[in-house]
């Protein structure tokens, strides 16, 4: 099925800042049904690797979903203000993969960058703590 309006709630997170980090995306539809989530561990990372490498998990998988609009909301007011400009980019790492979320944009007629509380990402937190958890046990 797809889908033509997604609501997304990311997170990522990093045990050490940086270590052993996970990320994880929670895909609601327009009636906000959850309808997909995804978790991945990324290594070692930082705190913001792992929030921008989660915002670029989710963009390929609204792609795969048929997302012409998306609302992204991150518990990470850092990630949202540079997503939204409103912020530079000073960290080298974090700049190259600012670009690479900035050239998918394109792919998609609306694209919004909200900033919410870590109350309510409760779901997409619990994902990077699950697959941290479970990396940590292999």
């Amino acid at each position: 099925m797809l889908y033509h309006h997604c609501i997304i709630y990311t997170d990522g997170g990093a045990r050490g800042n940086p270590g052993p980090a996970g990320i994880g995306v929670v895909v609601l539809d327009s009636h906000k049904k959850v309808i997909a989530e995804y978790r991945e561990y990324i290594g070692e990372a930082t705190n913001n690797q792992a929030e921008y490498r989660a915002v670029l998990l989710a963009l390929a998988k609204a792609k795969d979903l048929g997302a012409r609009e998306i609302d992204f909301y991150l518990d990470s007011e850092l990630v949202v203000k540079q997503l939204n400009q409103e912020y530079k980019v000073k960290d080298q790492d974090l700049g190259v993969l600012f670009v690479k979320i900035w050239n998918q944009l394109p792919d998609f007629q609306r694209v919004r960058f909200s900033h919410v509380r870590r109350e309510q990402n409760r779901r997409a937190d619990r994902l990077v703590n699950q697959v941290i958890d479970a990396a940590g046990k292999s």
